[in-house]
């Protein structure tokens, strides 16, 4: 969440002093999604790994080609997110990736695991953030 807004607000700062691919909210909130999915997909291959393999469901196979792939795409669809041509399939493939991946953050919370040391975020708290971050990519899109 502080990835979205500070780089939504910084990235419309930057449109304010004159960066005209930045001069308008959308694409500024574009920027700030961008931002917030290169981190998280750059951590599907960094020093929390481990702990997000841990979040895949039990019932799934190859939980750690599920963690790259979804890495991937997350890193795709944030260079998507920068062109405006590709920039409302690049968003709405993003939602539908968050509702693919949900059932892994339902996971981590009832099973009481750690990401970066520190609780997973509790369900009703993920599933609103889960919802401001579908409601960005619906905005992203149109």
């Amino acid at each position: 969440m502080v990835a979205l807004i500070a780089g939504s607000l910084l990235a419309r700062l930057a449109g304010l002093l004159g960066v005209l691919a930045l001069d308008g909210w959308q694409p500024a909130l574009c920027a700030g999604l961008a931002l917030m999915f290169t981190l998280t997909g750059v951590a599907h291959f960094t020093g929390r790994r481990a702990e997000m393999i841990a979040m895949v469901p039990p019932a799934l196979p190859r939980a750690d080609l599920l963690v790259t792939g979804t890495g991937v795409l997350e890193l795709a669809g944030a260079a998507g997110l920068v062109l405006p041509a590709t920039r409302p399939w690049a968003a709405v493939a993003l939602a539908l990736l968050l509702l693919v991946m949900f059932p892994a953050n339902v996971h981590a919370a009832r099973s009481g695991l750690t990401l970066g040391g520190k609780p997973v975020t509790p369900l009703v708290r993920r599933t609103v953030l889960q919802v401001v971050f579908l409601a960005a990519c619906a905005a992203a899109a149109v």
